[in-house]
């Protein structure tokens, strides 16, 4: 019986800016929480997202599409979204795909963070975003 994938997704606010930090696999069968993260801080109003990558052991394409999909979303909102510290699993995806330009800030460090709301991501509040956004199937 397969394992199923672990993902800590957290997220720090501080006014309009957000710091998201992810930890463990992104697959297919973790990427509703990380979509979810993300598309929760733009109905909250969030137009600055930064994403804490170090810590993530794996990345698929499933991954990446929800990071490009993010970056289009937030852009159009009058939004940034930029990734930090990818990994080396994920900046190896990064640089196969040639995602890495539009997606990756400078190796500059963070800015410090001070968290108005910090809460994990679960899978029944990333059921109950994905719903609000899109309807109940």
């Amino acid at each position: 019986m397969p394992v199923p994938s672990l993902l800590n997704v957290h997220r720090h606010d501080y006014w309009s800016r957000t710091l998201i930090t992810v930890a463990g696999d992104i697959d297919l069968d973790s990427v509703p929480l990380l979509r979810a993260a993300l598309e929760q801080c733009l109905l909250d109003g969030i137009r600055t997202i930064e994403v804490d990558l170090s810590a993530v052991t794996f990345c698929d394409c499933t991954g990446l599409n929800v990071f490009l999909t993010a970056l289009q979303c937030t852009a159009a909102a009058g939004g940034t979204l930029r990734l930090h510290h990818p990994s080396a699993p994920v900046a190896r995806l990064l640089a196969l795909t040639g995602s890495a330009a539009p997606l990756v800030a400078p190796a500059a460090p963070l800015s410090p963070w001070r968290p108005v709301v910090l809460y994990r991501v679960t899978r029944q509040s990333a059921d109950a975003v994905h719903a609000a956004l899109h309807g109940a199937a």
